[in-house]
């Protein structure tokens, strides 16, 4: 950093903090007086009232956030930490899911006048404690999962998927993930796919969890041979390779259902690599929130899992846990959306 020659390389001396005595003394009232006009308490006149606010602008007077926060009891504040490859630094913006799920997340949670403080994924466990959350939200948390622990332990209300079930100071939202993969894989099933491949990531995330356990049983049900490719970490390029690995299997599939999220028309470009034709030679559903999704050719057929609703719900659960301080554990299911498109269609 360089410095002025005006002030012969010295540090500008900082202006000192405007406090309320001082207000006070230019508004020619008592300090009592004037934190009473400020905070909208106490039997003032208008004229004192106003007058007091008046001066307190043109000084430039901010209160003490600690001192509000101590004597309000709450600073409305709402963590937010997504747990999925904890141990991988990534940036979960950049998935359509966990972009859209923040982004509702905070919405629903500023209309009802909180700020949303988004912790990072990987994050070492005390970097939250001198936060004054008022509460949280734990996308895809570990099993026992020790933020989880650590923020019920600090009695902060958290929501979080259905392993949170039965927690005291716990509420959760999730999906029926049995229903949702085992109607995507009917849906195949009666497109004539015989031998669908699964795409899945290596995660601690119950959904990937129960995915996998629903897909093997469907399979064994139908008398199928599953045919599970695994990705280890997030990103397109990752899915990818794993899609075009799974392609060139001897047992090549008939159709892909994609649980990781990837670029639609990145899925398109690598079955085409192949010179597989869609859906004549493979059909493919992919779990994605993407809305590039409906625009290639053919569209993509999708199973969304319903972020939005999952955050407004979430907040809603927190919010009446907050107003009422019941640590009583609540939950709730969300439906999930299987949108059928060109891609999974064969004969119109």
């Amino acid at each position: 950093m360089t410095t002025s020659p005006r002030d012969g390389g010295r540090r500008p001396a900082s202006v000192p903090r405007v406090r309320l005595v001082d207000v006070a003394r230019e508004a020619g009232l008592s300090k009592t007086t004037v934190s009473a006009a400020l905070n909208g308490t106490g039997r003032l006149s208008d004229a004192v009232r106003l007058h007091a606010q008046e001066t307190a602008r043109r000084l430039g007077y901010r209160p003490n956030a600690t001192a509000r926060l101590l004597r309000a009891g709450h600073a409305r504040l709402i963590g937010y930490a997504v747990r999925e490859y904890v141990d991988t630094p990534w940036s979960y913006m950049e998935s359509p899911y966990f972009a859209q799920l923040t982004s509702a997340t905070a919405q629903a949670a500023l209309a009802h006048g909180y700020a949303l403080v988004l912790l990072p994924t990987h994050s070492a466990r005390d970097e939250w404690a001198d936060l004054p959350l008022d509460a949280a939200v734990v996308a895809d948390p570990l099993a026992d999962d020790p933020l989880v622990e650590d923020f019920l332990a600090a009695r902060i209300p958290v929501v979080s998927d259905r392993r949170l079930e039965g927690m005291t100071g716990a509420h959760w939202v999730d999906i029926d993930h049995v229903a949702a993969v085992r109607g995507a894989l009917d849906h195949l099933a009666a497109g004539g796919a015989r031998r669908i491949g699964l795409v899945a990531a290596h995660s601690t995330s119950l959904f990937y969890e129960e995915a996998l356990t629903t897909y093997h049983a469907w399979c064994l049900e139908r008398g199928f041979a599953p045919l599970v490719e695994l990705t280890a970490r997030p990103g397109n390029q990752v899915t990818r390779a794993v899609v075009d690995h799974m392609l060139a299997r001897p047992d090549r599939p008939d159709a892909l259902f994609v649980l990781t999220e990837v670029s639609p028309p990145l899925i398109l470009d690598t079955v085409r690599a192949h010179g597989l034709s869609v859906p004549e030679d493979l059909l493919i559903v992919c779990v994605s929130d993407d809305p590039t999704a409906a625009q290639t050719d053919p569209p993509i057929t999708t199973l969304s899992l319903n972020p939005t609703e999952i955050a407004s719900v979430g907040v809603e659960l927190l919010l009446k846990a907050l107003e009422s301080g019941d640590p009583t554990p609540t939950g709730r299911l969300v439906p999930t959306h299987l949108e059928i498109r060109g891609t999974s269609r064969r004969n119109g």
